[in-house]
């Protein structure tokens, strides 16, 4: 019913730049609230950002506010995860994922629809 694809994942040095998009198949994306997560080995699932249905609201965790940021283009049914200013720290498989309630949400037990994940690595 709902696919999520991310990519864009890959190796990029300290200080440098990438960016995710998070396509999804649905019909009524535009109606959907989209999260990132990141899961680093033997760490729980943790939280990045979320942005509404519209656009109006967007969270960032503490970890990558100011470096981070996320958009959508409901036209194409995509979501995107500019970072910047990469650390060591930011290496973790990277996902996104969608709710159908339309409302961000930090809490990633909220989210219905998962995608498979995309690897980042930032090398010191």
């Amino acid at each position: 019913q709902v696919q999520v694809v991310e990519s864009g994942g890959g190796l990029v040095q300290a200080g440098g730049s990438l960016r995710l998009s998070c396509a999804a198949s649905g019909r009524t994306f535009s109606s959907y609230a989209m999260g990132w997560f990141r899961q680093a080995p033997g760490k729980e699932r943790e939280f990045v950002a979320a942005i509404s249905w519209s656009g109006e609201i967007i969270y960032y965790a503490d970890s990558v506010k100011g470096r981070f940021t996320t958009s959508r283009d409901n036209t194409k049914n995509t979501v995107y995860l500019q970072m910047n200013a990469l650390k060591p720290e930011d290496t973790a498989v990277y996902y996104c994922a969608a709710t159908y309630t339309g409302r961000a949400t930090t809490n990633r037990y909220e989210y219905i629809y998962w995608g498979q994940g995309t690897q980042v690595t930032v090398s010191s």
